[in-house]
Parts: C-alpha cells; sequence; structure tokens
C-alpha cells in the first residue's frame, strides 16, 4: 500500500529524516566558528573599553552595524544581556562585568601571541628589559639577582625603574615594564603576584633605649615613643595605622622620611624608634640598634614577582624571572586570581 502523506507512517518517516522520533520536536544544532567567537568576544571588549559602539566600530575598523551585530550574536549564544543602552554611554550589566573579567585577558593575550612567538623562537633578542621596583627592593633584594643577570647576558641593557607600589601598577598595566618585583598586601584581579620572599616586622630602637631592655615588646609599650615611618601613602604607615587602630591604641608619628637607611640612621641617632621590615636589616644593624620581633602583631611581609595577567613575557623577562626561581611562569594559567595577604 503506498504510503500516504497524512498518515501517521508518513510523519514518522519525515520525522527520522531529520533526526528526531515520533514524538520529540527536532531541535536544530547549534555550531559556530571558533574564529566568530574571538570576534563577538574582541568587539565585546572593546565596547566595554571604549564605552559606546561608535568609538568600538572606529578602533576595529569596522561598521557600527557589524559592531552591533557581533554583541547581538554574542549575547544569542550565551543567553544573557551584556551591556545596557544609555543616553551617550553603555552600561556593562552585572553579566556583562563578568563577562569581560574573563574575556579581556584572553583577548588581550591572544592580540599578542604573534609577537610572543617571535619572542620565543628567536631566544634572547637583546632587547631591553624594564623592571619596575622600590627602594627595598633595589638595595635589599636585586643586587644579587642584578649581578648574576649582567654577568650571564651583558648585552641586555637592563632598566630598573625606582617607583612606589602604585606608580609601579601603572606602569605594569600601561605596558612600560616588563614585570615588577616588591611587596604586595592586595593583588588586583588583572594582576598576578608570585610571593617568593617573607620577612618578618622588627621594632627598632637606640641601643640605649628604654625598650632596648625589654625581651618583649606590646603596642602599649610602643604608644608613648615618637615612630619614624616612610610617608603616609606608603603601604608601612597604612599598615602601622591599621594595626593601631585595630587594637585601639594610641600612637604618635614624630618623623616621615623616605628610604629604609636614612630611619636606620636616624633611630641610631636617638631621634625616635621605628617599626621597619625585616628586608633591611643587616648584621651590622645589630651593633648600633636594639631588634625587636613584632611579629604577634604585624603580618610579614612578601616580595614576588608582579605581572600583567594575559602578558606574555619576552625571553629577556623570563631570563631574568628564572635567576629568581626557574620556571615561575612557565606553562602556568596565571590568569587565575592571585593570593591576597590581608
Amino acid at each position: 500500500m503506498a504510503n500516504n502523506p497524512r498518515s501517521g507512517t508518513g510523519r514518522r518517516r519525515r520525522t527520522a529524516a531529520r533526526g528526531g522520533s515520533a514524538g520529540e520536536s527536532a531541535t536544530p544544532a547549534r555550531f559556530y566558528y571558533k574564529g566568530s567567537r574571538l570576534k563577538q568576544l574582541r568587539a565585546f571588549c572593546t565596547i566595554a573599553k571604549l564605552g559606546t559602539l561608535s568609538r568600538a566600530a572606529e578602533a576595529l575598523f569596522l561598521s557600527q552595524p557589524a559592531v552591533s551585530l557581533q554583541l547581538r550574536a554574542l549575547e544569542q549564544e550565551l543567553g544573557a544581556r551584556l551591556i545596557e543602552r544609555r543616553r551617550r554611554r553603555v552600561v556593562l550589566t552585572r553579566e556583562g562585568e563578568a563577562l569581560y573579567e574573563l574575556a579581556q585577558p584572553l583577548v588581550d593575550g591572544l592580540e599578542a601571541i604573534d609577537e610572543a612567538f617571535h619572542a620565543r623562537t628567536r631566544g634572547l633578542g637583546h632587547t631591553a628589559l624594564d623592571i619596575a621596583c622600590g627602594n627595598a627592593t633595589i638595595q635589599y633584594l636585586l643586587p644579587d639577582m642584578v649581578a648574576a643577570f649582567r654577568e650571564r647576558h651583558p648585552d641586555i641593557p637592563l632598566n630598573l625603574r625606582n617607583v612606589t607600589g602604585t606608580d609601579g601598577l601603572a606602569l605594569l598595566r600601561s605596558d612600560q615594564v616588563d614585570f615588577a618585583v616588591g611587596s604586595m598586601l592586595d593583588v588586583p584581579h588583572d594582576l598576578s603576584y608570585e610571593p617568593l620572599y617573607h620577612f618578618d616586622p622588627m621594632l627598632i630602637a637606640p641601643l640605649g633605649h628604654p625598650l632596648a631592655r625589654k625581651a618583649e615588646i606590646s603596642l602599649e609599650d610602643i604608644s608613648p615613643y615618637g615612630l619614624i615611618l616612610p610617608p603616609k601613602r606608603l603601604t608601612t604607615y597604612r599598615l602601622v595605622d591599621l594595626i593601631f587602630q585595630k587594637q585601639k591604641v594610641p600612637y604618635q608619628v614624630a618623623i616621615e622620611v623616605g628610604g629604609w637607611e636614612v630611619i636606620k640612621q636616624y633611630v641610631a641617632m636617638g631621634l625616635g624608634i621605628s617599626i621597619v621590615t625585616g628586608i633591611c636589616i643587616g648584621a651590622d644593624d645589630h651593633a648600633r640598634l636594639a631588634v625587636r620581633n613584632l611579629s604577634a602583631y604585624f603580618p610579614q611581609r612578601s616580595y614576588g614577582v608582579v605581572v600583567r595577567k594575559g602578558k606574555y613575557l619576552s625571553a629577556e623577562a623570563h631570563a631574568f624571572i628564572d635567576l629568581i626561581r626557574p620556571g615561575l611562569f612557565t606553562r602556568r594559567d596565571y590568569w587565575e586570581a592571585g593570593p591576597s595577604e590581608r
């Protein structure tokens, strides 16, 4: 008997031809070309960074409708609204903020892959190496590493940018330096920090000071005496203030001055006492200063290497970092969140 197109048999055959069953509605498979996803993410990140579709289109050398279509396709694929259009700018939704945090390092990394590839395959190209670091890092932590690097790679110019923590992070984010070496309390989400060295907090006082006769010292013991501290904008001052305020113990600052060597000299002269990081205490300092450990009240300070997530390090940068710890950023996904020490 011939098949009746209205019969159940005909319907079953047509359903089977579409890959479904008689009782199921056919759902078309979703395929997208991976290159299109990269274009969509690049367009979305550019919109988020520049704030308008028109400026994003100019930056990407595309028409505004093309950028709008890429954004709409990405929203449909993810099933979420990513931006809200305001009068002059676009604003990321909660879902858009989450995607931007995930996608921006990936897009930056892919944009830099050509440069990274050539840097890795050509070896050391004798290009300058720029490192952001503070006074303490330059003076106490890096000398041996710098000497070893110059001995192994005398043809590579080395530029140590002597900057404070905030200024160093700004240089890092703008790619004006390859990486930074220093201390961090809180790690921003766009950076990766590998703490490598840890130092206890120390109280230093002149040898004839009343505190020099005490084996253990409390915050209340320190309270009556004037402190010599680095400027308020620096981490040490803020940390001292935080701990005293938290314990509700009053304190007084006699002198603000930058540089651990200057602070140690002023303390030795009897101009006050100070709370310093153990990185600056050498064997010779015990001959002129009373040194007491304050780790019962203050956290250790770590020093390590800071990189921008998604940045591909040059062969020159890897050569220096390997002197600190071999393979520190080799084959590691340093887009993941860094640790926080607070």
